[in-house]
């Protein structure tokens, strides 16, 4: 497992390098205000796993189309990997290297700012409160899985996805790209086509689900949906 976490510290540092490297500037501000949000949200939670829940560790690590994964789910996966790819590619390209986008006002980063803030409450909330925030939409029999409804789960029945939203449309409000904000939206998309899907599941799979849904109304957003 140690050998799996440094391999992963290494990865996700590709991310911010290919940022940058795609935007000529490794000095651009805005782009470091995300890196090390970014490097902070995914080392930190890591380390929580491995230190409080290793068993949710090991199941993140889980691959696709193993342990009963919905198999429409595969698809999903593979279009939110192929989005965001696009997403952190088209940032840079947009914002630093081409300029397609005009500069944003300053009071729109800082809502880009507030989003990641949210968003990097939600992400780790969720895996905090729920030891079977599995990567695939399965049923894990194998783990003796019950329902969680504590916590954030509280607030929505997906607030991981709902951190996932604020991330992929708060970053480009920090960066500054149209571009990139519209490829958030495609992939807030395929996150609410995930959750119709995953629900289908858990209404079917999951007791106490159908209970919970009428104690937490609101899969995604307060008060919309």
């Amino acid at each position: 497992m140690k050998k799996k976490i440094v391999l992963t510290f290494l990865f996700i540092l590709l991310f911010p390098a290919l940022l940058f490297l795609l935007a000529g500037d490794g000095e651009w501000p805005e782009a470091w205000v995300f890196t090390i949000w970014f490097i902070l949200l995914c080392y930190i939670t890591i380390m929580y796993l491995y230190r409080k829940d290793p068993a949710l560790l090991a199941e993140r690590y889980r691959k696709p189309g193993t342990g009963n994964q919905e198999p429409w789910d595969l698809f999903v996966v593979s279009g939110l990997v192929a989005g965001f790819t696009v997403w952190i590619a088209i940032m840079p390209l947009d914002a630093k290297r081409f300029g397609w986008s005009p500069v944003f006002p300053l009071w729109i980063q800082f809502i880009g700012v507030a989003m990641l803030a949210g968003s990097f409450f939600f992400f780790f909330r969720s895996y905090a409160d729920n030891t079977f925030l599995s990567p695939l939409v399965r049923i894990q029999d194998d783990r003796k899985q019950n329902l969680v409804s504590t916590g954030v789960y509280g607030f929505v029945r997906h607030p991981m996805y709902l951190g996932g939203v604020l991330m992929f449309l708060g970053t480009p409000l920090l960066l500054g790209s149209i571009y990139g904000f519209i490829a958030g939206l495609v992939l807030s998309v395929l996150l609410i086509v995930r959750i119709v899907g995953e629900e289908v599941m858990l209404l079917r799979e999951l007791e106490g689900y159908r209970d919970y849904c009428k104690k937490v109304r609101f899969r995604l957003v307060p008060f919309i949906w």
